[in-house]
C-alpha cells in the first residue's frame, strides 16, 4: 500500500470539500475532512466497483448514512472515475446540479440511497444486505458464484442515536447479515456539543450485545483501515461487522478540528490557511494532482478487469442455468405480469370479510404471479394477514424465506424495505396497523422521494377498530399520508377493490403504494363486475352506482363507508350517482376528460363521507357540498357503536344529502 500517495489523495479530497463548501457558503465539512483516510482506502480498491458499470449486480454497495457529509461521497466518486465531473463539485448545492445538499439516489450516479435524515442509511444498508443474502441463496450455484457482494455504510454518532438505527442493528444481528459492514465515524462530537453531553455508551459492548463483531481502530491510519475492512469482508461467521474508527472531526482546519464548530461550514473561513497546511496550491482551487489522477485511473483499470472476470462467470452461469437467468432478468427489470388481475381469482358473491382478510387471500395469488415479492410484518402477521403461505420465514438459515419477521420495529421495517427496493431485485412490502404509520412515516417519505416501489399493507384503518379506543383509531392518519407527494394511498371498499389495490401496487414502479385495510367486515358490491371494481381502483375513482335519471346528487366515499352511500342512494331517487374514490392520487393523475366523466362540474350537490378527518375531501365536493368526517379523536366502544356515534351511517348520509 502506497500510503504516501493515499495521503495525497486524502489531502486533495479534503481540499475539494473545503472549496465546494466555501464556494456556496453552505454544507458540512466535519465528516468529509475527518473521514478522508477512510475514503482513500475504500475507493482505492477497498470497495469492489466499476465506475463505468455503476449498477454492476455484484458491486459492493456503499451508503453514506451520515448524508450531511455529502461532499465526502461526491469527492470520492469524482476521484475514482464515476460520471461526476469536477464542474459538478464546483456547482455543489446549486440549482440543477448533480451534487445536491444531501445524496439523492435518483440524482447522482454512484449514490446508492437517498440519505440525510439520520439513521435511515443504516436501515437501508440492512435492506441491501438482506437482498444480497437472498440473491446469493437464490441464484448462486455450486459451479458459479455471481453474488458475493458486501454492503458498507458510513455513519456517525447522530445516526447511532436515532432509534431507527438501533432497530435495524438489532434486526441485522439477529438475522446473521455477515455481508454488512458499518464504519462508525466515532469523533466524539455531535452538532451542538461534544458527544459526552448526550451519550456514554460503550460502542464495542453495545454492538457485541447485538450479535455483531466490533473492532476499534485509528480512523486516520491507512493500514489499520485496510486491515479491518479486509478482515470484515473475509469473516463469514454469521455476524455483521462494525469498524469503530476514531477520527478527528474537521481534520485539516486546526481552528475548529475536534470541536462541534467543525460539523458544518464553520471552518470554511479558515480554508486558505488550511489548504496551505495540506500542501495544496494557493492559486488553484478544486485541485487534484496528476499523480492522484493516475492512481485512480490504475485502480479503475483493475476494477474493470474484475468486472470483466465476473461478466465471464455470469455468462457461463447464464448458459448453464437458463431458467434462473430468465428469473434474474425479470427481477432486475422489475417485471410484473400485465395480466396480473386475471391471475387473482374472483371472490364468491356471498364473500364477506374485512378487507384485511381479503388482502390475505389476494396476496397468495400475487405471490405466485410475482415471485420476487417478499413481505414482512412488525410482529402482526396474525392481524395484518399478509403472510405468504408456503413462502418460508426469512432467517440466516433460510435466506430464501419470503416472510420477514421484523419484530416490533416499524421504523426499521420501513428503512429496510427501502434498502431492498434500492437494491432493485425484489419487491418489498411491510405491514402494521395504520395508526403506527407514524412510526414508519420518515421511511415512507424517503421511499416517495426516491421513487421506490415499496408496498405498505396497513390494517385496522378507522374508528371501526372499536374497543381498542382512540389510541388505535387512526382518524387523521390516512389524510396525513395522502399529503405525502408521490405516495399512492388506496383504501378499498370491498374484496375486489382490494384485489385491484394489490394489482395497482405491483404494477407501479415509480413510487410506493399504501393499502389501508379494514378490520371489520364489509359487503361485496356485487352490482358491479369484478373487472369494473378492479379497473376502477387503477383509475383512482369510478362510478360505483350510476344514476338512472337526470343527475342531481353525487355521493362519494372509500373503504368501509362506501356501503352507506350505496344504501342511501337507493332511497334518494334516480338522480343520485355514487362514486368510489379508493385512491385520490391515482384519480388526480387521470386526464381531465375522465375526471369530468366521473365528477361532472355541472353537478354541485356533492357529499363525501369517510371515517377520518374531513379536510382533503373538500377539493372534490366544492364549497357548496358537504363532508361527513370525524374531526376529533375516537371513542373506546364496540366498532359499530363508535361508527354510529360519530355519524358514519346510512342515515347520516341520507340526512346530509337531503339537506343539500
Amino acid at each position: 500500500m502506497n500510503t504516501a500517495l493515499l495521503s495525497q489523495a486524502a489531502s486533495q479530497a479534503r481540499g475539494l470539500a473545503m472549496d465546494a463548501v466555501h464556494a456556496c457558503n453552505s454544507g458540512h465539512l466535519g465528516l468529509p475532512l475527518g473521514c478522508a483516510e477512510i475514503g482513500a482506502v475504500l475507493y482505492s480498491g477497498g470497495l469492489r466497483q466499476n465506475p463505468d458499470a455503476p449498477k454492476w449486480l455484484n458491486r459492493d454497495r456503499f451508503i453514506l448514512s451520515a448524508g450531511h457529509g455529502s461532499m465526502f461521497l461526491y469527492s470520492w466518486l469524482h476521484l475514482s472515475g464515476y460520471d461526476l465531473p469536477l464542474s459538478e463539485l464546483k456547482n455543489f448545492r446549486q440549482l440543477g446540479s448533480h451534487t445536491p445538499g444531501h445524496p439523492e439516489s435518483f440524482e447522482t450516479v454512484g449514490v446508492e440511497a437517498t440519505t440525510g435524515p439520520l439513521g435511515q442509511g443504516i436501515g437501508n444498508a440492512v435492506g441491501f444486505a438482506l437482498s444480497g443474502k437472498r440473491a446469493a441463496a437464490k441464484f448462486n450455484t455450486a459451479d458459479h458464484v455471481i453474488f458475493d457482494q458486501h454492503v458498507f455504510a458510513l455513519h456517525g454518532d447522530g445516526c447511532l442515536q436515532e432509534g431507527v438505527a438501533k432497530e435495524a442493528i438489532a434486526f441485522a444481528g439477529h438475522n446473521g447479515l455477515d455481508n454488512l459492514i458499518l464504519i462508525y465515524d466515532s469523533n466524539d462530537v455531535t452538532l451542538d456539543a461534544m458527544a459526552v453531553q448526550t451519550q456514554g455508551e460503550d460502542a464495542e459492548a453495545y454492538f457485541t450485545s447485538q450479535q455483531w463483531d466490533a473492532v476499534t481502530i485509528d480512523g486516520h491510519d491507512f493500514n489499520a483501515i485496510a486491515a479491518a475492512s479486509a478482515k470484515a469482508k473475509a469473516d463469514k461467521n454469521g455476524r455483521p461487522k462494525v469498524i469503530i474508527a476514531k477520527t478527528l472531526i474537521g481534520k485539516g482546519i486546526p481552528q475548529v478540528a475536534g470541536t462541534a464548530a467543525a460539523h458544518g461550514e464553520g471552518g470554511a473561513k479558515f480554508i486558505d490557511e488550511a489548504r496551505a497546511g495540506l500542501g495544496l496550491p494557493a492559486d488553484q482551487h478544486f485541485y487534484v494532482s496528476d499523480e492522484v489522477r493516475a492512481h485512480f485511473a490504475a485502480v479503475k483499470a483493475e476494477s474493470v478487469k474484475a468486472f470483466e472476470a465476473w461478466q465471464a462467470t455470469y455468462e457461463a452461469w447464464s448458459a448453464a442455468n437458463p431458467e434462473l437467468a430468465a428469473e434474474l432478468t425479470a427481477c432486475v427489470a422489475g417485471a410484473v405480469p400485465s395480466d396480473l388481475s386475471a391471475k387473482i381469482p374472483a371472490f364468491a358473491a356471498d364473500y364477506k370479510d374485512a378487507t384485511r382478510g381479503a388482502g390475505g387471500v389476494v396476496i397468495q395469488a400475487v405471490a405466485k404471479a410475482v415471485p420476487q415479492l417478499i413481505t414482512g410484518s412488525a410482529d402482526l402477521y396474525g392481524s395484518t394477514k399478509n403472510y405468504i403461505k408456503d413462502g418460508g420465514d426469512y432467517s440466516a438459515a433460510n435466506p430464501l424465506g419470503r416472510n420477514i419477521w421484523f419484530g416490533i420495529r416499524e421504523h426499521a421495517m420501513g428503512a429496510i424495505c427501502n434498502g431492498i427496493a434500492y437494491d432493485g431485485l425484489f419487491r418489498a412490502s411491510g405491514a402494521t396497523f395504520l395508526v403506527f404509520a407514524d412510526y414508519v412515516r420518515p421511511a415512507i417519505r424517503l421511499a416517495a422521494l426516491s421513487k421506490l416501489p415499496v408496498t405498505y399493507i396497513f390494517t385496522h384503518d378507522s374508528v371501526g377498530v372499536g374497543e381498542d379506543g382512540p389510541t388505535h383509531q387512526p382518524v387523521e392518519t390516512v389524510s396525513g399520508l395522502r399529503v405525502i407527494p408521490n405516495l399512492d394511498v388506496i383504501r378499498p371498499a370491498d374484496a375486489e377493490e382490494t384485489a385491484g389495490a394489490y394489482v395497482a401496487a405491483m404494477l407501479r414502479t415509480d413510487g410506493p403504494t399504501l393499502l389501508s385495510l379494514t378490520r371489520q367486515a364489509v359487503p361485496l358490491m356485487n352490482e358491479l363486475s369484478v373487472e369494473a371494481r378492479r379497473d376502477g381502483v387503477l383509475r383512482g375513482a369510478y362510478i360505483a352506482k350510476k344514476e338512472s335519471g337526470t343527475l342531481t346528487h353525487i355521493l362519494m366515499s372509500c373503504g368501509s363507508e362506501l356501503q352507506h352511500c350505496i344504501a342511501a342512494a337507493a332511497e334518494l331517487g334516480d338522480g343520485v350517482r355514487v362514486v368510489s374514490v379508493p385512491c385520490c392520487e391515482r384519480f388526480d393523475r387521470q386526464d381531465p376528460a375522465y375526471q369530468e366523466s366521473v365528477l361532472p362540474k355541472s353537478c354541485t350537490k356533492r357529499l363525501a363521507i369517510e371515517a377520518g378527518v374531513s379536510g382533503l375531501w373538500w377539493k372534490y365536493v366544492g364549497l357548496g357540498g358537504k363532508v361527513l368526517g370525524i374531526d376529533r379523536f375516537g371513542i373506546s366502544a364496540p366498532g359499530n357503536t363508535v361508527m354510529k356515534e360519530l355519524g358514519m351511517t346510512k342515515d347520516h348520509v341520507l340526512a346530509a344529502a337531503k339537506a343539500l
